[in-house]
């Protein structure tokens, strides 16, 4: 544990606050008079190099605390940044999740659609379906695409930011930043979507 994240002790309070009495000098010679008197601003100085202590006491003790709320800030400004990439993970999911519901709608109404018409189940004499199906799985590609080129600028911008204010000493930069797996989801889903509309272009050229 680093000295900043321990608990700065608050110095203990001053009870000296009497102040020295003033002697009576009025009837003494002149030389026991001075005498006392200089005790007399002996015991003062006394006192004031005791406040003072005590007020120094006092602003290092002021100092930690502002030095330890600045170490809190920095970490939490630190672990802003890991929320701001969980949350562009999050973006990047419901980016999935849309992308995936239109690749699979699109890629089973074209399998619907085609496998029927083969079969002679249906007599349908245009392709206007199975065009519709394979729409649907490259709007959804596309969609996908999109949405992992947006979400990889995104990081490199975060990324840079964090980085440069690591070196001003600005934030902390001790956690690092993990792999993505959201990220290489969507890339596999992306090279499946790219599979199926290959697929669906190659039974359209049969047909």
């Amino acid at each position: 544990m680093s000295s900043h994240d321990q608990t700065p002790t608050r110095p203990e309070r001053f009870e000296d606050t009497t102040l020295p009495p003033i002697p009576d000098v009025g009837l003494l010679e002149s030389d026991i008079a001075s005498v006392q008197l200089s005790q007399h601003r002996t015991k003062l100085s006394t006192h004031r190099t005791g406040l003072s202590e005590h007020r120094t006491d006092l602003s290092e003790y002021r100092t930690d605390l502002s030095t330890n709320r600045t170490e809190m800030s920095m970490r939490r400004t630190g672990m802003s940044f890991q929320r701001t990439r969980m949350s562009a993970d999050r973006t990047l999911m419901s980016v999935i999740r849309t992308a995936l519901s239109l690749i699979g709608f699109g890629f089973t109404i074209f399998q619907v659609f085609s496998k029927a018409r083969d079969a002679g189940i249906l007599n349908i004499g245009t392709a206007a379906p199975s065009n519709f199906g394979m729409a649907l799985v490259m709007l959804g590609v596309l969609l996908l695409l999109v949405g992992i080129v947006y979400h990889i600028n995104f990081m490199r911008t975060i990324r840079a930011q964090r980085e440069a204010m690591v070196q001003h000493g600005l934030v902390h930069g001790e956690s690092a930043y993990p792999v993505s797996y959201t990220l290489l989801t969507a890339c596999a889903l992306l090279l499946i979507g790219l599979y199926a509309i290959v697929t669906m272009v190659f039974d359209v050229a049969r047909g």
